[in-house]
């Protein structure tokens, strides 16, 4: 039902590619990140919190059509419909039925609970097209609370210096504002690139900590106690010299491996991830009741092999990016 193609996966009976990797004249896309949503598409089909966050990114001469979650449409022969993937604001898996059966291309999912977004959906299938980006067993996820309540303390120990947390602009980013907000009501400091994302999230009616930007100050204006999150981009850019002394953090699932967060030289490494880690995967293929699993993005191959040694139907779809986000900052 969905081949490799050098622009990516290709369904020749709804005619349409999902995630393209190049311009095609229809793209299904299966959330806002930019591995996974890429410009220069005749047009482009999302669900329908995802809309406000494409038309973003893409401007406003892209074509973009949206779809409830679980209302299905007829493209060609292909019967195609989105549902909740966890990940972040309008994420989905797709579910396309034609002849050869049901497919259901999971995009890029978390099982863990996050009010920035609807919670994941199993959906039966008989192929299961699954992302692998944590799909090592030593990858394992602390409770959420947990996680905020460490940064928090944190944050409150940072007495005399900024607090600033790296984190990616279009999930992370709000997802932390969404959840410190069950801890503090304090103000949060943002980079600039972070506001607009922030906006469609508010403008979706998520609650979020109040943020102020982060501009130009008076000098001897102090950001000792304030918490400043802002993208992988600005670190070591002049930006920080506005700061002051400043501890910094990094949240993301990358931040388990102790490996990384000694070469990344962060103060602190928050383990918070909007990917499924090993457990929530294998779960995920289980719960599916697929009886042919493919992997991407990510730890493919090694996912691939496990799953055909527990007796699963399993294989390796290729993409243009590999790693967390792929040509994002890791989510």
């Amino acid at each position: 039902m969905l081949n490799e193609t050098p622009l990516g996966l290709y369904c020749q009976e709804g005619d349409f590619y999902i995630d393209p990797w190049g311009a095609v004249p229809r793209a299904v896309i299966t959330h806002a990140h930019g591995d996974h949503a890429r410009p220069g598409s005749a047009a482009y089909l999302c669900a329908d919190p995802c809309a406000a966050l494409l038309a973003h990114r893409f401007g406003p001469g892209a074509v973009i059509e949206s779809l409830p979650y679980g209302q299905s449409i007829t493209l060609g022969e292909a019967r195609l419909s989105f549902h909740p993937a966890g990940h972040v604001l309008g994420s989905a898996q797709v579910r396309i039925e034609a002849s050869g059966g049901v497919w259901v291309v999971s995009g890029d999912y978390k099982r863990a609970a996050d009010p920035t977004c609807a919670a994941f959906e199993v959906v039966q299938c008989d192929t299961f097209v699954t992302e692998s980006t944590f799909a090592l067993p030593i990858y394992r996820w602390d409770a959420t609370p947990v996680v905020i309540g460490e940064l928090v303390e944190w944050w409150d120990a940072n007495r005399g210096l900024a607090s600033v947390v790296f984190c990616y602009s279009i999930g992370k980013a709000q997802r932390l504002l969404a959840e410190l907000a069950q801890f503090t009501e304090r103000p949060v400091f943002v980079h600039g690139m972070m506001l607009p994302m922030i906006g469609v999230y508010r403008d979706a009616g998520i609650r979020l900590l109040p943020t102020v930007p982060l501009v130009e100050r008076p000098r001897g204006t102090s950001f000792a106690g304030e918490l400043i999150l802002a993208p992988l981009s600005a670190r070591g850019t002049p930006w920080m010299r506005r700061l002051g002394e400043f501890a910094d953090a990094f949240a993301s699932g990358l931040m388990r491996v102790r490996g990384v967060r000694r070469q990344r030289a962060f103060d602190r490494g928050f383990v918070l991830s909007d990917h499924a880690d090993w457990p929530a995967v294998l779960d995920t293929v289980a719960e599916t009741g697929a009886s042919r699993v493919l992997a991407t993005h990510g730890h493919a191959e090694p996912l691939a092999r496990y799953l055909q040694e527990q007796g699963v139907d399993a294989g390796v779809l290729r993409t243009a990016w590999e790693g967390e986000g792929g040509a994002d900052e890791p989510a």
